[in-house]
């Protein structure tokens, strides 16, 4: 038998590399995501091949409302989720079906990301600042969820009586916008994405954003039980993210003027990729970017406060804290 030459040999070997990083790009793996701007980073990623990069093979997975993201992750039918906290999700992190990994999008001063709307007939009454609200009824996606919380901290900060405010759970942002546009409800909080419509349509009067009164660190990046096992995984994922929160930050929110992305040849490609899968307009969108970190990062301070607020109300279970349900391992929590 004849023996390989030299070329052969380093043919044969540069083909096993090459079919072992195929393999490797093969890895496939589900997120959950809402088609909302705060979600803009999976899509940059997701488009401009970060997670590719990373050897993944991602597919996108929507819903409505943020709860059922946590609980699809938890079971295992997306591997990550990357949306909102809420009660339910604190409760199966609670119960070690989940870790929250990095951060999503914040609330801060001038970005928005979850208005406070009025409905047409409530605005003429006089419902017209979110301080207003008491006594009214409010349109909320679920009973623990990020909304709820932040009409809990908005009475925190002025003082307001939480139980005279007729909070309405809907279960899905379609449902609160649709009530509120008929008239079922005098008043609602949903995101920049979901509230445009509205306003674009004369269908409700704008109070205020979240971001302005009270902000705080609105969303995560969290794994089920089976993923979190997979350290490689988790680590690649977060890396093709990254690449998209710095997209996000560094090339439509550093270049904000009077809140606004202003549509030229640098933003126009990533504008274009948020458009397509919120279903708004580029221009709609460069208007309504909230805040999120260029690196990722969850704030630790805030969750801490988040998760002691849903356990003194009673929504999420006592006895575990945030140590408990952060993995810091990755680099992404401070």
């Amino acid at each position: 038998m004849r023996r390989p030459t030299r070329r052969q040999v380093l043919a044969g070997l540069g083909a096993a590399a090459a079919a072992a990083k195929s393999a490797r790009a093969q890895e496939r793996l589900r997120v959950g995501v809402l088609r909302l701007a705060s979600s803009g980073p999976v899509f940059i990623a997701q488009d401009r091949g970060y997670f590719r990069d990373q050897g993944l093979d991602v597919e996108l997975k929507f819903f409505d409302a943020a709860q059922p993201i946590a609980v699809a992750t938890a079971s295992g039918d997306v591997e990550f989720g990357v949306t909102a906290f809420t009660g339910g999700l604190f409760n199966l992190a609670g119960k070690g079906a989940l870790r929250i990994v990095a951060g999503q999008s914040r609330e801060a001063p001038s970005y928005p990301l979850v208005a406070y709307l009025a409905g047409k007939s409530a605005f003429q009454a006089g419902l017209q600042s979110p301080k207003d609200l008491v006594g009214h009824s409010i349109g909320i996606t679920q009973v623990g969820s990020s909304f709820h919380y932040c009409v809990g901290l908005l009475a925190r900060k002025y003082g307001l009586d939480l139980a005279k405010m007729r909070l309405i759970p809907l279960q899905s942002l379609t449902n609160v916008a649709s009530a509120l546009k008929g008239g079922r409800i005098e008043a609602a909080l949903l995101p920049a994405t979901s509230a445009q419509p509205l306003l674009d349509a004369g269908d409700a009067e704008l109070l205020g954003w979240v971001g302005d009164e009270t902000p705080w660190q609105l969303g995560a990046v969290f794994v089920g039980t089976a993923t979190s096992a997979k350290h490689d995984l988790v680590a690649r994922f977060l890396a093709g993210y990254r690449g998209g929160t710095r997209d996000f930050h560094d090339r439509l929110l550093a270049v904000r003027r009077d809140g606004k992305v202003l549509l030229d040849d640098r933003t126009r490609p990533f504008l274009d990729i948020i458009a397509k899968y919120t279903n708004l307009p580029p221009e709609k969108v460069a208007t309504g970017l909230p805040y999120v970190d260029p690196d990722a990062i969850v704030e630790l301070a805030s969750v801490t406060d988040q998760l002691a607020w849903m356990q003194q109300e009673k929504f999420v279970d006592s006895g575990f804290g945030v140590g408990d349900i952060v993995d810091a391992s990755y680099g992404y929590a401070k």
